[in-house]
């Protein structure tokens, strides 16, 4: 059996899920070699999750010769130096979302102060520098996007790909009642709001179906244009207003929904908010030529519950962002495998195990935050952005 030795660097939530996936890959034997962190907490996490090595240095698990893998789940502003380092360092590499984003360079309120078009171009060319690295490495670099792999959409992409319909329009959105992390509410440390938070997973599933389109149809396809509008809702609310409203943003959005024209003429329309309470919506809708498909990862009804009251639900996930435990509730069973993480790291140990490209790879990072930050210019000028390897074209 092929083993593949990896290195976690961050010990929050989001390494939390990956590891929870790695124990679940079949036919590869994954070993939890080490952990980076600078958490004080770091050594009882390795414990509970049984990591055989703990560093304090991000360079300490790069010069680990035992490292095959380095899966990157820090805040977003340390993604790009990250890769580029564990790259060069020989390493395979998973990266969280995004893959790089404007982060400033030490300017207050980022978000408010720089223009978005000097945003833009800075990120391509930045991308640009990556791909190279990237390339030049000769190691995979895995973008951890579980929307790609989430079963619904999985199956989805199976029927468009044997049908060979033409996908006229999707529709994706991932909205819940705010993040809790102080960190989200500044673009100094997210890249921006909502869209980038939560829109870039529709987005990118948006994209793959289309290129899954593209291929069985043996077409090219890329995004012709982008239409945007973003806005901030909560701050304008009273403390009472808020009710359970967790958003508090400074310098971003709180709320953004995109149009995207492709080359062949076909749509898809993005929203992420966060002021949308009942727990995290996750939903994609895909209209072809022939058939329609409604992926609803989050909430389904897969599993109802009812509680008359909280007591001992503590330990009890129900779904993600839910405010409340009591009375009739989604419950998410099986959370991870319906919304992709189990699928995406069997296929990110397979690529690593027998040296094949993954699904969620450069390109679809690369296209997804071009989007972004196309739809982020498109937003502060009201205007629609063109889309071309020259990057943007302003009308």
């Amino acid at each position: 059996m092929k083993k593949v030795n990896v290195g976690i660097v961050g010990s929050g939530f989001i390494a939390t899920i990956h590891i929870d996936s790695y124990k679940k890959v079949f036919g590869i034997d994954v070993c939890l070699k080490a952990v980076a962190s600078t958490n004080k907490k770091v050594q009882s996490f390795a414990d509970k999750y049984g990591i055989e090595k703990v560093y304090s240095q991000f360079d300490q698990l790069l010069e680990d010769p035992e490292i095959d893998v380095v899966d990157i789940c820090t805040p977003a502003h340390l993604h790009e130096s990250m890769i580029i380092r564990a790259l060069l360092a020989g390493k395979h590499v998973i990266c969280e979302k995004p893959m790089t984003g404007y982060y400033g360079t030490g300017e207050a309120n980022v978000g408010s102060t720089v223009s978005k078009e000097e945003m833009y171009h800075d990120v391509i060319r930045r991308m640009d520098k990556l791909k190279v690295v990237a390339e030049q490495s000769g190691k995979l670099f895995m973008y951890a996007e579980n929307w790609v792999y989430a079963p619904s959409i999985t199956k989805c992409a199976e029927i468009i790909k044997e049908r060979k319909n033409k996908v006229l329009l999707l529709k994706g959105e991932e909205s819940h009642s705010g993040s809790h992390a102080a960190h989200s509410a500044l673009w100094a440390q997210t890249g921006g709001g909502a869209l980038i938070r939560q829109g870039c997973h529709p987005l990118s599933a948006v994209l793959y179906l289309k290129q899954v389109e593209a291929q069985a149809r043996n077409e090219e396809i890329h995004i012709e244009s982008v239409v945007a509008e973003v806005g901030n809702i909560t701050n304008h609310l009273t403390e009472q207003d808020r009710g359970v409203i967790a958003a508090r943003p400074v310098d971003v959005e709180d709320w953004a929904n995109v149009s995207i024209t492709f080359s062949d003429g076909t749509k898809a329309a993005v929203m992420a908010g966060d002021m949308i309470v009942g727990g995290v919506r996750n939903l994609l809708e895909v209209f072809t030529s022939e058939s329609a498909h409604i992926c609803n990862m989050t909430p389904n009804n897969h599993t109802l519950s009812y509680f008359a009251n909280e007591m001992n639900m503590d330990q009890i996930f129900i779904s993600e962002k839910v405010e409340t435990k009591q009375g009739w509730q989604f419950v998410s069973a099986m959370d991870e495998y319906v919304r992709g993480y189990i699928g995406e790291f069997q296929d990110f140990m397979e690529c690593v195990a027998f040296e094949r490209k993954p699904k969620s790879d450069f390109k679809l990072a690369y296209d997804t935050t071009k989007a972004i930050y196309a739809a982020y210019w498109s937003a502060a000028e009201g205007k629609r952005i063109y889309l071309s390897t020259k990057h943007s074209i302003k009308i």
